[in-house]
């Protein structure tokens, strides 16, 4: 079974996705799309299996969102996948395929739903945020 995501390390959020992952028993390809951004066809059958429209997948905090004037509703879907390929962190992430489909988890926990082994025991985030108590419920 393969796993893909589309990983930031210097996310919390990527970050916490990618260790939910891992503990589901899953061993993830792992894609840092700053560095090896998708192509514009990927992005855009990703953005398609997502249920989303490119504007909805821009990330605005630590992007350059506000002075390239993306809130402005004149740029197309076609402009704003422009943008994202040109300015990668431009992608809201982390964006992870699976067998069940493909998600933007955030929050982190909502990969759960698109695992094939949801049951990871407990789990608590990077910042002491508990997902999944000692019982195995999820909490959030």
């Amino acid at each position: 079974m393969t796993i893909t995501i589309y990983h930031n390390p210097d996310c919390g959020t990527s970050r916490n996705t990618l260790a939910l992952i891992r503990q589901s028993g899953e061993e993830p390809e792992v894609i840092e799309y700053l560095k090896t951004p998708p192509s514009r066809e990927k992005l855009v059958e990703l953005i398609a299996a997502m249920g989303m429209t490119p504007r909805e997948l821009l990330r605005e905090k630590g992007t350059p969102y506000a002075e390239l004037d993306l809130g402005n509703l004149k740029w197309t879907d076609d402009e704003i996948l422009d943008f994202m390929l040109a300015h990668p962190i431009l992608i809201n992430r982390p964006i992870v395929v699976t067998p069940l489909g493909v998600v933007l988890a955030r929050p982190s926990e909502a990969v759960l739903d698109f695992l094939p082994n949801p049951d990871i025991g407990p789990f608590t985030k990077e910042d002491g945020e508990v997902v999944i108590d000692a019982g195995g419920k999820r909490v959030a």
